[in-house]
């Protein structure tokens, strides 16, 4: 039997082991997906020592804090500079854990059918490892990224600093935090809502619930929403195939 699992915390919201263990038991795959609550990254290293793992995706809050402990990083995970997915990769003898993000296919593949031409400047909300991977992607796709965060400093802008005027400029706005995430759906980014018009296109990472309040807000001003349970599908896909693929 091969181990997959992931790290993070919290897990208690995670559709990755619902996931992964629907499609081994429909595909007839000889493996198991665990949850492993880690209180701090330090404790990997004890994790990896109980079993004898095939791969893990990395979810909040470690998709940085975990790089030091990798030994190997694939093209695109160093240039984002975050990991959502390790493979132990059996060398001579050796256990080498190496280092992808599958973030930047699931975030590009299904966000790309959703731009309209309109959609040149976008504000993303959220400095952690997963506004890595969005800013990553629009960059490449020639999109102008300005990044948010509670404060400003250097390049960031603050919540507070999102006028109406800024909406106006913006009309691509990406939430990569976990606000609104179950069982806190009762929060959101906070943004003059009134001012989004149907010419926006609003992207929740979070895909539980369905629908947030970032979205619903921006869904009664008759934006374009999307929520992040394509994203999610889509970056375990790939994950499974970097899993199993030949080094």
């Amino acid at each position: 039997m091969r181990y997959f699992g992931l790290i993070g915390k919290p897990l208690v919201h995670s559709f990755s082991q619902r996931y992964f263990t629907q499609k081994f038991q429909e595909e007839s795959i000889d493996a198991a997906y665990g949850l492993y609550e880690l209180d701090k990254i330090e404790d990997l290293k004890q994790l990896c020592q109980q079993k004898s793992f095939s791969g893990l995706n990395v979810t909040i809050p470690y998709k940085q804090s975990v790089l030091p402990y990798l030994s190997e990083f694939d093209e695109t995970a160093r240039a984002v500079g975050a990991v959502n997915v390790i493979k132990f990769v059996r060398r001579s003898g050796e256990v080498v854990l190496k280092g992808y993000n599958s973030d930047v296919i699931g975030f590009h593949d299904s966000l790309v059918p959703l731009l309209r031409p309109h959609h040149k400047r976008a504000l993303v909300f959220g400095t952690g490892g997963a506004s890595k991977a969005v800013e990553y992607v629009l960059r490449r796709l020639g999109i102008e990224v300005q990044l948010v965060s509670r404060k400003a400093k250097d390049s960031l802008l603050s919540y507070e600093q999102i006028t109406p005027e800024v909406l106006q400029s913006y009309q691509l706005l990406v939430n990569a935090t976990p606000l609104g995430t179950f069982p806190h759906v009762d929060t959101c980014v906070d943004i003059p809502y009134q001012n989004i018009t149907n010419k926006h296109l609003l992207y929740d990472l979070v895909y539980n619930p369905q629908e947030t309040l970032f979205l619903r807000y921006g869904k009664e001003r008759g934006a374009q929403v999307m929520n992040g349970y394509a994203m999610l599908r889509g970056q375990a896909e790939a994950a499974w195939e970097i899993w199993n693929k030949q080094e």
